[in-house]
């Protein structure tokens, strides 16, 4: 079985882990990532086909709910009026409407639904990505982008279900969804975090909040 590079950091150091019906999955055991074998990703076409059943309603009670898991702890850490962005918006942005109800314009991007490519040309203060990164098929090309559209002393708001040592793969309810192609674990979030010199100022099983605390570019 040939071996694939990882996707985020690169490394030939992955080892098969996980068949599931049609894909295979591979473990990184530099970054701790496990990914889908390329040769498995959906279509752009099918991949639009799935998005266009989530139902993203901005009065749903219990979607702000689920969303408030990023926006609570993200709103401790900024500063009044802070200029933000959320990357993978989807067809209905109610997190853009949660910041801003709380005092923080913010734009939003999602190569489906909102594809301006101009956006990465401004720098914010914040930024949210929220049940986004695991559709990466570049993870590292899409996450380092947004490193870069982020101010010195800004916040990068990671929302994905980790992969944590608890969790038994193949009973795990995340990988059976076929847009998902790329999982992280604490261990992966560490990894970024020494790339980009950052802090981690907030961790738990499905939120990593990244400070920068220079002014490095990727």
């Amino acid at each position: 079985m040939n071996i694939l590079p990882c996707p985020l950091c690169a490394s030939q150091n992955s080892s098969w882990y996980h068949n599931d019906r049609d894909r295979d999955f591979y473990l990184c055991a530099t970054c701790h990532l496990v990914f889908a074998d390329p040769a498995s990703y959906l279509s752009l076409d099918e991949e639009r086909k799935r998005y266009d059943f989530h139902q993203n309603d901005l009065e749903d009670a219990g979607y702000r709910t689920f969303l408030n898991k990023m926006v609570s702890p993200m709103l401790s850490k900024i500063a009044p009026e802070s200029q933000g962005l959320d990357f993978g918006s989807g067809p209905g942005p109610l997190l853009k409407k949660m910041f801003e109800e709380a005092g923080h314009p913010m734009e939003v991007f999602d190569s489906y639904y909102a594809a301006d490519p101009s956006i990465f040309k401004r720098n914010f203060d914040f930024i949210t990505a929220t049940e986004v990164v695991e559709h990466l098929h570049q993870p590292l090309k899409e996450l380092n982008r947004l490193w870069n559209c982020l101010k010195p002393g800004g916040y990068l708001g990671l929302m994905t279900s980790l992969n944590t040592t608890d969790i038994v793969f193949s009973n795990w309810h995340y990988h059976r969804d076929e847009t998902h192609v790329v999982f992280f674990a604490p261990e992966t979030m560490a990894w970024l975090a020494k790339r980009w010199q950052a802090d981690i100022h907030h961790l738990d099983t499905s939120v990593v909040i990244f400070h920068k605390t220079n002014s490095l570019s990727i």
